[in-house]
């Protein structure tokens, strides 16, 4: 079968889909129209989040069977027109989550001793060692939104840390074996708690701006919020007028409602510390995505053969 690949993926990944005999088509920066002409005659895409597969997209193409996001999320698939389709969706969640949490643990790190300003000066010849004291994350409470395969890892690093963690998830039945020491917390008790609050949920119509105004007004002035899981999720224009009010000390963020964010606000703020969504941008997570999405793809392509 021929399967249409539109952002980069492990050459090695993409070797394997010809050796099971199937074509690889590749391009790149399709959206709408584009995306559709060139799905004629395909009956499986291969994406990352750079893709938007729309509603128009998958109504549009025809002959679509499978459609395989290597990476974690699917806020960039039409997931009910897919399953109207008959289009099955898969992505790779698990191949993300160490770099993803050591990247949050690594931001942390870097905003407690202000690691970016300090090599900027560096850089810059000013040798400023009293003006960046910092703060250690050993003792501190670590509250995670979401309690899925990245946010048990980023758990595990920071009890390495000497943090204590607690983590909030209504859609966990039973608590995952082997992490009894993490506390299991309503919401509200997690906010209020917690001096920092992680965010690790997708990107849906009930998490859509889950932390706003009135979230944000319950948790602690001298807490820190991190988001490295989905734009959206977070109100930026409330944590804004959060941290621009201090009565929240600082955010961390690896993601934006709108990628790029453009000229933004919370760019320009002291209290925060972003970088452009690099939590899968790692050698390793870029095989295993690609590896895993293209066993999805095979399998996906011989159960619409058979």
């Amino acid at each position: 079968m021929k399967v249409l690949v539109t952002d980069a993926i492990d050459r090695v990944a993409l070797d394997r889909l010809v050796a099971a005999g199937h074509e690889v088509v590749q391009t790149a920066g399709l959206q709408g129209a584009d995306l559709i002409a060139a799905l004629d005659g395909c009956q499986g895409l291969l994406m990352r989040g750079g893709t938007r597969v729309t509603g128009e997209v998958l109504r549009g193409a025809r002959g679509l069977k499978v459609v395989v996001r290597a990476g974690s999320g699917l806020d960039n698939v039409d997931q009910s027109t897919a399953l109207r389709s008959g289009i099955a969706v898969f992505n790779t969640p698990a191949a993300n989550g160490v770099s993803v949490a050591e990247l949050t643990i690594g931001l942390l790190l870097a905003f407690e001793r202000r690691v970016t300003e300090a090599a900027s000066d560096l850089r810059a010849g000013r040798w400023e060692k009293a003006k960046y004291g910092g703060r250690e994350i050993a003792g501190r409470h670590l509250g995670l939104v979401g309690f899925g395969r990245i946010a048990r890892e980023v758990a595990r690093r920071a009890r390495a840390f000497d943090m204590s963690v607690s983590a909030h998830d209504p859609l966990l039945a039973q608590w995952p074996a082997g992490f009894e020491w993490v506390k299991r917390s309503t919401f509200d008790s997690l906010l209020m708690e917690a001096d920092v609050v992680s965010i690790h949920v997708p990107l849906t119509s009930e998490t859509r701006d889950l932390i706003g105004a009135g979230e944000l007004d319950r948790m602690k002035r001298d807490a820190l919020l991190i988001n490295c899981a989905r734009g959206g999720v977070v109100d930026e224009v409330a944590l804004a007028a959060a941290l621009r009010e201090r009565r929240l000390r600082g955010a961390i963020l690896d993601v934006f409602a709108k990628e790029p964010p453009g000229e933004h606000p919370l760019l320009a703020m002291s209290n925060v510390l972003a970088v452009p969504h690099l939590g899968a941008s790692t050698r390793e997570a870029q095989q295993r995505a690609g590896h895993e999405a293209v066993d999805l793809m095979i399998e996906a392509l011989a159960a619409v053969q058979a």
